[in-house]
């Protein structure tokens, strides 16, 4: 990714993106019509088709009044109703799931549709005018004004039915975890293109970084050139999604470089002040391992959902196994410049096991769908460093489970490995 890419996805995923792109369209087809007015449309159409065009200057103003002021109520009506439900989904789910839900484009279309009518009416509306008897009302353009309003109309109502199924637990874990399995399967197809061959870092060179944020990534394209252009490789010890500090050692250089150079290495670096989800697929992990919890607590008590939770990060365990321990960016004969770490396996097991083991504990049936998890992955272990995980996260999970269930025959039925429904 080069730095002008990076702009344009930054800029695309803000809320305003496709709103100002459409009503500005919207304002476009407002001047075409009044350009294809001013050279007799309306006239032309009344005389092809009379009943299809408003011949009354005061008719078609209040026409245009009504259906702007229409338009601005659902408008409002509609967005008042997605602040509600975000508010409940932040209170029922995890507030890190917003930003999926607000940056939805179809949801951004159907706002961009609104501005642009309006607009587009508003223009028309001011365009007409009123006192010379000869005249001409654009009736076309009305008539274009009330089928645009008319596809407003429609658009609400698909609006209703795609913000009423987007913000359900089960389409939100969908999205979230078909996000993150296709970031692991774009991470497994770039592996099998590349060697892990790298250089031994001993007595490197170590910078330290000039900003405090999240670390999100590196323009890759810029990066790479600059590896190239001073026969440089660089090897970075922070980590997608770490928070960083001003001051703090994050990479190594296999030589010592100018300040100069140190400036255009700093200059790539993606550092954001707020967590951005973007191609990270760790982030996925730990929205579905918080949503789970959140269903385990007292003022949701929806264990159904921390079940559905276990067996998507079920699936993306599996794929996260088969990735390695570090990504790379090569030149175009594969030989290896960068070198950032990843959140192994063991890591990442860790610490999804490690929020759900306080509260889950308990509960007999979350706590034998775990233990099915650890039984189905220690199946498909790729090493040995993934089989001591898993049994040591078994073991740690049966410690917890053994304090907390003191019911004999429940403590029987999971050592025996019951199947659990999801």
């Amino acid at each position: 990714m080069n730095r002008i890419k990076n702009i344009f996805y930054r800029v695309r995923s803000k809320i305003a993106f496709y709103p100002t792109i459409i009503s500005v369209t919207g304002i476009l087809v407002a001047f075409l019509f009044i350009y294809l007015e001013q050279r007799g449309i309306s006239k032309f159409l009344m005389d092809m088709a009379p009943g299809l065009v408003i011949d009354n200057t005061e008719t078609a103003r209040t026409l245009l009044s009504t259906l702007i002021g229409g338009l601005i109520s659902l408008m409002v009506f509609s967005f008042s109703m997605v602040m509600i439900l975000l508010n409940q989904a932040s209170s029922n789910f995890s507030p890190r799931v917003l930003p999926g839900i607000i940056s939805d484009e179809k949801h951004q279309i159907v706002l961009g549709l609104y501005l642009a009518v309006i607009l587009y009416n508003i223009f028309i509306l001011v365009s007409i005018e009123p006192t010379d008897p000869s005249y001409q009302t654009p009736g076309f353009s009305v008539l274009i004004a009330i089928i645009l309003t008319v596809l407003c109309l429609a658009s609400f109502i698909y609006f209703i039915h795609n913000i009423s199924q987007s913000i359900q637990v089960g389409t939100i874990l969908y999205a979230i975890h078909s996000r993150t399995k296709k970031s692991l399967l774009e991470v497994l197809e770039t592996e099998v293109k590349n060697d892990i061959d790298f250089p031994e870092m001993h007595n490197w060179s170590a910078l330290k970084l000039d900003k405090s944020g999240y670390f999100q990534g590196v323009l890759k394209d810029d990066l790479l050139d600059i590896c190239l252009e001073n026969e440089l490789k660089i090897a970075f010890i922070i980590r997608k999604g770490q928070f960083i500090l001003s001051n703090q050692v994050g990479i190594l250089t296999n030589k010592s470089i100018s300040e100069e150079i140190k400036a255009k290495i700093f200059k790539c670096l993606i550092i954001s002040k707020e967590e951005l989800t973007g191609d990270n697929y760790i982030y996925g992990f730990r929205q579905i391992s918080e949503i789970g919890i959140k269903a385990m607590s007292p003022g949701i008590n929806d264990p159904g959902t921390a079940l559905n939770s276990i067996d998507y990060l079920t699936e993306l365990f599996t794929f996260l196994m088969q990735t390695r321990d570090f990504e790379y960016l090569s030149k175009e004969d594969g030989t290896n410049q960068v070198r950032f770490i990843r959140n192994s396996f063991p890591e990442v097991l860790y610490n999804v096991l490690a929020t759900y083991r306080p509260y889950c504990a308990h509960d007999i049936m979350v706590t034998g769908k775990l233990l099915n998890m650890l039984s189905s992955l220690r199946q498909r272990t790729v090493n040995s460093q993934q089989s001591n995980a898993i049994v040591l996260e078994t073991d740690n999970l049966k410690k917890d489970m053994e304090k907390m269930i003191k019911n004999q025959r429940d403590l029987t039925q999971l050592r025996d490995g019951f199947h659990v429904w999801s």
